[in-house]
């Protein structure tokens, strides 16, 4: 017989229906057996009570789950030993799912359920159970509970709470190291043979992994395992129930399962050997180029540091980690020179900074690199030989004396001569010059301390060879002082003295200020310049002096003002003095010396004119200047003259007017050919006797028919320049001597006729229409007051 063949029947068997030999059979004990739990009991009156024993005894139903057959699934059977078989009894059921899940024959006892029962569900189920005679209705035996319990079948397969897990386990460890743990659930019965019973197997993983049968523990199944040569794993696990023998029911998970990284590979760098170029011309903190050495190891188990730890140029470059980018980037620590050094020569050393001892024996985690530096030669601006410079000349020297020199130099071997200039927006008054060949720097107008004590100029040194680069240097200039210049009084001194003065009294008190600076300090003396009868001077020696009078008494209707010279002088070498002048006036004063009055007309001319004279005075003045102004303007207004003088003036094609015009050869002024040939195009000029203020652009006006009539002709014209926008604001008188065409009486000039007024006959005007009325009226009218007179 096949394996299948044996799981066929099996299975067949299992879902078979196994009737419950579980009848209970209630046996009526007799009385007089004594049991254990019975006894005699006394009662309040002192009989003694006897508690009858029951007569059933109840035991556990058994029940299969998962019944598949088509009729009810028989439970047991209940039975009473009152039951004489004649159907007196009746049997009750309740509790859970009675008269639903469960039902009972009431004359036989016998029960049944009416439906699949899954265990995972309930696991028991609790009923009452009561027999009764069908007659009285009156119980045969006491309720009485029993239980019915459903046998577990394995139906349930083993379950993960998770469909993928995910994990990780450090590389390079050891056989045997935990990864995870994973563990699955049975809903089946565990207390009921071995359907929940779970047994974990590997399907996928091997040889990588192993698992623990019993608890799902994942460990690692070979050594070494480097992430560097992989990294990622996926490992099935099974779960099987039935203690993993055969027929039983399973479940599967995936493990995903990463190797995390470990400082096991020490970085390298890729060559040996690194060139990098710079030019000389390079500042100090550029970045020549970087040097990187590679990890295997990702995170911080890649970070690396390096440094400088040996060569000829560990003074003139520095190297500093790159974080990011884990380079060493190397950089200029001091200035370069192409002359002085062309090549350096560096060893580089890259180390990690996170070791971890366990991989010690894999060897030193770091490497070293040699990097060879040029320096490249560049066109340098010249060198100045000092970084500033400082003069001191004193200020009386002479125009074009050297005040010092300033030098420089090419830095390069082909040494190009250097031309010398001076920065004019430093020297804008032109006050210095420098010599272009050498350098040197002198006055070229004069040095005046007291104007200007510092010169701080800039001088610009270029190659002739190369004028474009040059180099800058600051020059301070400080003028040194000299003795040129005289004291002089402080402030000016408004004096007088009292007409009551006495000999001896102080008037005023001097002072006097220097613009020299002496190293010793001021130091002043004052005298006068010659001997005064009526005021001396007396020195404090504190570079102040006090004016006193010499007499009593003083009148300013003799004398008003006295002028007093004071010498003051200096003691500086050379000795610089001037001559000052007091005015002092003589003033009248109270007896406390209070000036009261220093005017002597005042006495002379004690009566003068009040102030509302003045006023009056002033008002006359304004009033005759307003009349003269009011005449003149009205004497430059002109009458205008009329047009026609009288209206008995009437003569033909004569206009007079104001306007003057240019000329007989301004023929630009007023353009009146387009009158006299309407056909013309009507151009717009401009006026030539006044500026336009704007120009506008010229338009053409329709030229008139010819049949077009003078008033027409004219009020169209009139109209034009009215709303004419470039027409200027100002009067002007235009003369239109046009008299149109095809008139059947031609011209009515009388200037080409070569006979008199007295001989023409003006009757025919009243033939011509209604246009000519007026004319006939005025020339009709004449003739008939002169053959009348």
């Amino acid at each position: 017989m096949t394996i299948q063949q044996v799981l066929l029947l099996l299975l067949l068997w299992m879902w078979l229906p196994h009737p419950c030999h579980t009848e209970m059979l209630f046996r009526r004990t007799p009385d007089l057996r004594p049991k254990s739990f019975g006894g005699r009991v006394a009662g309040n009156d002192g009989k003694a009570i006897h508690r009858q024993k029951r007569g059933w005894m109840w035991n556990q139903f058994f029940l299969l789950e998962e019944y598949t057959g088509s009729d009810y699934q028989y439970v047991g059977k209940l039975h009473s030993d009152q039951d004489k078989g004649d159907g007196s009894l009746k049997y009750i059921l309740s509790g859970d799912g009675a008269g639903t899940l469960f039902i009972i024959d009431e004359k036989t006892g016998d029960i049944h359920a009416t439906r699949r029962i899954d265990r995972e569900e309930k696991a028991f189920y609790t009923l009452r159970a009561q027999a009764i005679n069908r007659r009285t209705l009156r119980p045969v035996e006491p309720e009485s509970e029993f239980v019915i319990k459903i046998h577990d079948i394995n139906d349930n397969e083993p379950t993960f709470p998770e469909e993928i897990y995910t994990a990780s386990v450090p590389e390079m460890s050891v056989v045997g190291t935990s990864v995870v743990q994973v563990t699955a659930t049975d809903a089946d019965d565990p207390s009921y043979g071995n359907s929940a019973r779970v047994i974990y197997s590997i399907l996928q993983g091997q040889p990588y992994f192993s698992v623990e049968p019993e608890t799902g523990i994942i460990r690692t199944a070979l050594p070494n395992m480097n992430r560097e040569n992989r990294e990622q794993y996926q490992v099935v696990i099974q779960a099987k129930d039935m203690g993993g023998q055969m027929g039983g029911l399973s479940g599967t998970t995936t493990v995903n399962i990463t190797l995390t990284d470990v400082n096991d590979n020490p970085p390298r760098f890729p060559q040996s050997t690194i060139h990098l170029r710079i030019p000389e011309s390079s500042p100090v903190g550029t970045a020549i180029g970087s040097v990187k050495a590679t990890d295997a190891d990702t995170g911080k188990n890649a970070e690396v540091e390096y440094r400088i730890i040996d060569g000829d140029g560990t003074d003139m470059f520095d190297i500093v980690t790159q974080k990011d980018t884990q380079e060493g980037i190397i950089t200029v620590r001091k200035p370069l020179d192409y002359e002085t050094r062309r090549l350096y020569t560096l060893k580089v050393e890259a180390e990690n900074t996170h070791v971890d001892p366990r991989f010690y024996y894999l060897g030193p985690f770091k490497d070293t690199t040699i990097v060879k530096i040029s320096v490249e030669d560049v066109d340098e601006p010249p060198i100045f030989s000092r970084s500033s410079y400082l003069f001191e000349v004193h200020e009386d020297i002479e125009l074009g004396t050297i005040i010092g020199t300033v030098m420089a130099r090419d830095p390069d071997s082909a040494s190009s001569p250097i031309r010398f200039s001076l920065d004019r927006h430093t020297d804008l008054d032109r006050i210095f010059n420098i010599h272009s060949g050498n350098g040197s720097i002198y006055t070229s107008k004069p040095l005046d301390r007291e104007i200007s004590q510092w010169h701080n100029l800039s001088v610009i040194a270029a190659e002739i060879n190369n004028p474009k680069d040059t180099t800058r240097v600051p020059v301070y200039v400080r003028i040194l002082d000299v003795n040129d210049n005289a004291p002089q009084f402080a402030v000016f001194y408004d004096t007088f003295v009292c007409e009551n003065a006495r000999a001896g009294q102080l008037i005023q008190t001097i002072s006097a200020v220097d613009k020299d600076d002496p190293l010793g300090g001021q130091k002043f003396f004052f005298s006068l310049a010659a001997v005064n009868p009526n005021f001396t001077v007396q020195d404090n020696e504190d570079n102040t002096a006090r004016i006193l009078t010499r007499r009593n008494g003083f009148s300013r209707h003799e004398i008003s003002t006295y002028l007093l010279p004071v010498v003051i002088s200096d003691n500086d070498y050379p000795i610089q003095s001037s001559t000052g002048t007091l005015t002092i006036r003589v003033c009248a004063c109270d007896s406390r010396g209070n000036m009261q009055s220093c005017n002597a007309e005042a006495l002379l001319l004690p009566a003068g004119l009040s102030t509302g004279a003045l006023v009056a005075i002033l008002l006359c003045i304004i009033i005759l200047l307003v009349i003269v102004v009011l005449f003149a303007a009205l004497k430059r207004q002109r009458k205008k003259e009329p047009l026609i003088l009288s209206k008995e003036d009437i003569r033909d094609n004569i206009v007079s007017y104001n306007d003057e015009g240019g000329g007989e050869e301004d023929t630009q002024a007023f353009d009146i050919g387009t009158l006299r040939n309407p056909a013309a195009i009507e151009d717009k000029k401009l006026r030539r006797d006044i500026i336009p203020e704007t120009l506008f652009v010229p338009r053409r006006t329709p030229s008139a028919p010819d049949n077009t009539d003078v008033r027409d002709f004219i009020n169209q014209r009139l109209k034009e320049h009215d709303t004419d926008p470039s027409a200027p604001p100002y009067d002007s008188l235009a003369t239109y001597a046009y008299e149109g065409n095809d008139s059947i009486a031609e011209s009515l000039s009388s200037l080409e006729s070569g006979t008199t007024e007295g001989d023409q006959n003006y009757d025919y005007l009243r033939e011509w229409g209604p246009r000519f009325n007026k004319l006939a009226e005025m020339y009709g009218g004449g003739e008939s007051d002169k053959d009348t007179s």
